[in-house]
């Protein structure tokens, strides 16, 4: 895959994408990964990017030119056109069948917003996707586009040195994850669970199924709605919460 960042901030892309995982697959050539300076198309002579918004109000916002150029030459380098994400608040909340679903593109490009936003016809003009990484504010779109790529690289093959580590994952199947133990046995005085201990390989999945459907009953009950849970499983999941109001 390869990813372009149309930024103001190339270096916070950089540093921060360049390292573990993420950095390892760049390093291989799985991954190609871009940060593009908006500031390098501006017409500005001095290299601004941003001007006053019509109508008034606080802030500044960002132009379309410098945006729209910088995306036209990035299109140039590509055969076919790419998805392009911005990334804002007011956009749909990203999630990891989101991330699944862009994995298999094989160009993205995101584009990372500052000061009070950004001119609303280049959106027009060049964006395919608006997405949020939640319902809060930050001061640009550098570190979600990072949370975003992130999430999208583990899901392409080979990224990961065991695939199975992806298909495993917290919410993979809709579902948090199970609890995970490791070496010593016991730590702290608290022992690792004894069935994880047995060698029997159908009863731990069986166990590590029960305690993702408990955990993610206790902590993020709103994902049960979606999630490929059996009418069997429901049943436990509404025993198991009974008990518990009982205690």
């Amino acid at each position: 895959m390869d990813c372009y960042v149309m930024t103001l901030f190339p270096d916070m892309i950089r540093s921060g994408l360049g390292t573990s995982i993420i950095g390892r697959a760049i390093e291989d050539g799985r991954i190609y990964l871009e940060a593009v300076n908006i500031r390098d198309y501006t017409a500005s002579k001095h290299g601004k990017t941003d001007d006053y918004p019509y109508g008034g109000g606080a802030g500044m916002v960002m132009q379309a030119q410098p945006i729209y150029d910088c995306y036209q030459a990035i299109r140039k380098r590509l055969a076919d056109a790419p998805r392009v994400v911005y990334l804002t608040p007011q956009g749909q909340v990203f999630n990891q069948e989101m991330a699944r679903e862009l994995a298999v593109e094989k160009s993205l490009v995101f584009l990372c917003g500052h000061y009070e936003g950004v001119d609303e016809r280049v959106l027009d003009e060049i964006v395919t996707d608006h997405v949020s990484i939640g319902d809060f504010v930050l001061t640009g779109g550098e570190l979600p586009a990072m949370c975003m790529i992130d999430a999208i690289s583990r899901m392409i093959p080979g990224v990961l040195h065991n695939d199975e580590s992806a298909e495993g994952d917290s919410l993979s199947d809709g579902l948090l994850e199970y609890p995970q133990y490791s070496r010593p046995e016991v730590w702290n005085g608290r022992q690792v669970p004894p069935i994880l201990l047995s060698g029997d390989h159908a009863k731990v999945d069986a166990w590590r199924r029960e305690q993702s459907l408990i955990r993610t009953a206790e902590r993020r009950p709103d994902l049960l709605e979606k999630a490929a849970v059996s009418p069997k499983e429901r049943e436990f999941i509404r025993n198991y919460l009974a008990k518990r109001r009982e205690v």
